[in-house]
């Protein structure tokens, strides 16, 4: 990567999206100049913290239309730039999966390919930065258990995972082998993969329709008041996900896959845990944990299958993240600053003031 940050731009592909946006936002204040790409620059609810951003960094942001399934619609955006971010891919909560394959498998996988075909076509480009997940290591918490130790490491790969069960950790998972592929075949451009656990944090763009949003707003509107169900989650700080993308194009030694997770899982009920020490009258937030029966019992009503029960409810592992720390210099925020950050800007995006007294309010 250049060492003048100043000097040639670099490439954020979805930059209206929970992640990129950070990443955008520190590599400007990195004095950066910084491409990137959105489906739609008529989209003012997505565009809009972006126009902030060229705003507050006048002339060292550009916006460009791509879109994942369309092949050469990249090119434009990455002229000239050295490094590729390449953070652009659907995640979707599994009861928001209508089709596997059209929702998730082919923009992940198709989108991978367009960008590394615009790579191949870019010569300044020197790296390649995938934004991949945990989900390409394993596909149910219960393969973890398989793995040495017990403990999630980078070595593993899911073989697990498919269009049918599981299809966004099958999607992040065949997307990422296709860049490899793609890597080992050429000479010029080197990757490192980043594999971020559950992300979670403050976002600067309200209309991100991330699966991470999705899940705490599950917990934040009291649709678990009754109890906690006992599910837990490798969580990061977006914020800590994004400087680790440019640490992994800044270092030049950062190589292969880096597990971004804090080193111990964190439950729903620790989530609730941590924001009731601030927010004590807050009635939609879960004071005790659920049995494991009433799940077992009611889960597939609300879209679990017995399956995903059996391989994930009450299970918990250890995260080795020893290579983000030890190599790229990560330094993980506490989970209990992520979450009340999350839980602040998720309160201050909805026009809230106060918390909320009704497990019912809307």
């Amino acid at each position: 990567m250049s060492t003048d940050p100043a000097g040639t731009p670099v490439l954020v592909t979805g930059g209206s999206g929970f992640v990129a946006a950070h990443l955008v936002q520190q590599l400007l204040a990195r004095g950066y100049r910084v491409h990137t790409t959105v489906r739609s620059t008529a989209n003012t609810a997505k565009c809009g913290p972006l126009h902030a951003l060229q705003d507050a960094f006048p002339g060292r942001l550009d916006l460009f239309e791509a879109d994942l399934l369309t092949e050469g619609s990249f090119d434009e955006a990455m002229r000239a730039c050295t490094v590729v971010f390449h953070v652009a891919s659907p995640f979707l909560m599994p009861e928001k999966i209508r089709d596997g394959r059209r929702d998730v498998v082919e923009p992940a996988l198709q989108g991978t390919r367009n960008v590394v075909a615009s790579i191949e076509r870019t010569p300044t480009v020197r790296r390649l930065v995938l934004t991949s997940t945990v989900g390409a290591i394993f596909g149910d918490y219960a393969d973890v258990r398989e793995m040495a130790g017990g403990t999630l490491s980078e070595k593993y790969v899911n073989t697990t995972s498919t269009v049918e069960n599981n299809p966004y950790h099958y999607a992040k998972t065949v997307a990422e082998q296709a860049a490899w592929e793609a890597e080992a075949a050429q000479r010029r451009w080197r990757m490192v993969s980043l594999n971020p656990g559950l992300i979670l944090g403050p976002s600067l763009t309200p209309a991100s329709d991330s699966g991470s949003l999705f899940l705490l707003d599950e917990l934040l509107k009291g649709y678990f008041f009754y109890g906690a169900p006992d599910f837990s989650f490798t969580t990061v700080d977006v914020r800590d996900v994004a400087a680790a993308h440019i640490a992994a194009a800044e270092q030049p030694g950062a190589h292969g896959r880096y597990i971004l997770a804090a080193e111990e899982m964190t439950s729903f009920h620790r989530m609730a845990k941590i924001l009731l020490e601030h927010h004590p009258r807050n009635l939609r937030l879960p004071r005790t944990a659920l049995p494991h029966w009433p799940v077992r019992v009611l889960g597939p009503a609300f879209g679990l299958s017995q399956a995903y029960i059996r391989s994930h409810l009450g299970i918990r592992f250890r995260v080795d993240n020893r290579r983000s720390t030890e190599e790229l210099g990560l330094v993980y925020r506490p989970v209990e600053e992520t979450v009340r950050d999350h839980y602040r800007a998720w309160r201050e995006q909805r026009g809230q003031r106060r918390p909320a007294v009704s497990p019912r309010a809307g």
